[in-house]
Formats: structure tokens, C-alpha cells, sequence
């Protein structure tokens, strides 16, 4: 009995390797130095759906015409200059090869994300005559990351914004007010700097809560956050300062046109007619302002006194708006 032809080692090694170069979970392209493709494994056969043996002995880009050439003839004409590794992350690149995702931990992200590296390959005389591309997909990982600090943002915002109204809660709006505080006092050693604030309360709010409920006056409280918002622009901040309380800062704003931007909102709010199921609430507003002014030692005090300006309001029939100034220092 003839016992079976035995292979040389080199040779079974060599169909060892073909198979798990073919198996392996990450992509392998083998590039001649004119770009053709000497191998293309079952990674990338898998994501393309392209077989090696269509590929084989194409230039790449006449296969992909939508990969950056430049960017990758830059990539490996440095690996056949220098000999090393180059490098390319999902942070740099998303993708080098539009591949879709097909990861069960990942089906909202569409496009697979990869890191790249370029290996050279020498020949014996250890001169570089290819270029291997590995191609690693990296969604999970990515996506998990992303989603992370998707959530981080969402808990930032949710620790910054009043519930209510969606607006920036008493602690963040502080925070801002003492921010544009520090910038005005610097600024003001230069030169002018304009910067207004602004704080407003609704009118006879108690009454509404009394009469109509809590989950009236939480109407009339969102209706006039949202009047708010409209009138705010991006460079302003607008808060809930507590209960029926508002504030609006205004940086490289004066006094005059912050006046303008209090009235306008007095206005907009007085013609609001607000729906709590068979109710039509009518609403409006007393306001204060106050401007910086370098002798301010305190955000606090840029804060009363802006405080101050509205009790004036208040004193003198509501749904108007007042400027601060010395002779309301002391409020009547």
C-alpha cells in the first residue's frame, strides 16, 4: 500500500499562512509599487464584494475611484522612502474604504469605521518592493466611544438647564454672569466695554398659582421662557433665575440697546394669550437693567442692581422696563 505523498515543510507552511492571511478578522491589500493589488484577502473579498481573483494585477485606484489617491500615494511613497510604518485612525480618516457595518452592537452606524496601517514588505535584500494595507475595523469601539460622550454632553446639558423651561438653570447662568464679569472688568482696563443685564419677573404671579393651580403657572412659566428664547440672540444668555424669576445677560450690549432688547420682550410677552385647558391667561412683565460700569467690585453687585432697576419697575405699576441708576439705589 502506497502511503500518502508527504509535502516539504515550506510549502505546507506557505498553505498555512495563505489561510489564515485569507481568514484573519482584518483586512489585508498587498500593493506593487504602481499600485496593483497582489493580494486582496477574504476580509475585504467579504466587504466588497469583490473576489481576490477580479482584483488581482488591477491598479487600485482604476477598481475605487473614490479613494483619496493623493492621500494614500502620500502614505505609501513614504513607506517605500523610509522603510517604517505609517499610520492612519478613524479620528484622522473615518474610513478608507467606504465598507457598510454590518456589527449587531452597531446597526445605526452605516459606514464601517477603520484604522489603517501600511506595512512595508522586503524583499531579501531588504529593500521595500510592497506595501501591505491593513485595514481594521474599529466601529464598536468607536461607536461605543461616541455614544459615550454623547451621553456625557446630555448629562452636562441636563446639569446646566432648568427642567421647565429648557433654559440655563440658576448655577450655570451664575457662572456665565461671573465668566462675562471677569472678561468686562479685563476689557475695561483696555478701553470701553459694553455688557448689559437684565432681570425680569412676571407680574402677579401668585395669583395665577392660587386661583388656577400650579400646572397653570407652569404654563404661563414655559410661555414666557419661550418668549425668552425667541428674543435672545446666540451670543446671549437667557435663564430661569427661581420660580417666576428670569434673567438675560447681554455681552458687548449697552445700556441703550439692552433697553431696546427689554422692551421688545415686554412687549412679545404682553401679547401672549396663554392656554391651560379651558382658561386664556393674559400675561406681562417687570423689568430691570443695569450696564457695566468698571467700579463694579462684584458680579453680585452688577446682579442687585439690575435687581434694584426691577423693584423700581415694580414699584411704579409693572409691565415696564427700568434702567438702574444712583437715585435707585435704595429701592422705594
Amino acid at each position: 500500500m502506497n502511503k500518502p505523498e508527504q509535502q516539504p515543510p515550506e510549502i505546507a507552511d506557505f498553505y498555512w499562512m495563505l489561510q489564515m492571511l485569507q481568514t484573519v478578522d482584518v483586512g489585508l491589500v498587498i500593493l506593487e509599487r504602481d499600485y496593483r493589488i497582489k493580494l486582496w484577502n477574504g476580509f475585504m473579498e467579504n466587504h466588497s464584494g469583490i473576489t481576490n481573483k477580479q482584483l488581482i494585477d488591477k491598479e487600485i485606484f482604476s477598481i475605487f475611484p473614490n479613494l483619496p489617491r493623493t492621500w494614500i500615494e502620500r502614505k505609501v511613497e513614504s513607506v517605500f522612502k523610509l522603510g517604517s510604518p505609517a499610520y492612519s485612525t478613524w479620528e484622522q480618516r473615518p474610513h478608507l474604504f467606504p465598507f457598510k457595518s454590518y456589527r449587531p452592537l452597531t446597526g445605526h452606524s452605516e459606514r464601517m469605521y477603520q484604522n489603517i496601517t501600511f506595512m512595508p514588505l522586503l524583499d531579501p535584500s531588504r529593500k521595500v518592493n510592497q506595501v501591505c494595507l491593513l485595514v481594521y475595523d474599529v466601529t464598536e469601539s468607536v461607536t461605543s466611544k461616541l455614544q459615550l460622550e454623547e451621553a456625557n454632553i446630555q448629562l452636562e446639558k441636563l446639569s446646566r438647564t432648568d427642567r421647565l423651561t429648557g433654559l440655563n438653570n440658576r448655577g450655570y447662568w451664575e457662572e456665565c454672569l461671573q465668566q462675562e464679569y471677569r472678561r468686562s472688568k479685563r476689557a475695561s482696563e483696555l478701553g470701553k466695554v459694553e455688557s448689559s443685564l437684565i432681570i425680569f419677573d412676571i407680574d402677579h404671579f401668585k395669583p395665577v398659582n392660587d386661583t388656577h393651580g400650579h400646572l397653570a403657572g407652569d404654563e404661563v412659566i414655559r410661555a414666557v421662557a419661550k418668549c425668552l428664547k425667541e428674543t435672545a440672540r446666540d451670543t446671549d444668555f437667557a435663564g430661569r433665575y427661581g420660580g417666576e424669576e428670569f434673567v438675560l445677560l447681554l455681552p458687548d450690549t449697552g445700556v441703550e440697546g439692552a433697553l431696546g432688547v427689554a422692551e421688545r420682550l415686554r412687549t412679545k410677552i404682553q401679547s401672549l394669550v396663554v392656554k391651560h385647558e379651558d382658561l386664556e391667561l393674559n400675561v406681562t412683565v417687570s423689568l430691570g437693567i443695569c450696564d457695566f460700569t468698571p467700579e463694579l467690585d462684584s458680579f453680585n453687585l452688577w446682579l442687585e442692581r439690575a435687581d434694584q432697576a426691577l423693584y423700581h419697575s415694580k414699584h411704579q405699576g409693572r409691565n415696564q422696563s427700568s434702567v438702574w441708576s444712583k437715585d435707585l439705589a435704595t429701592p422705594a
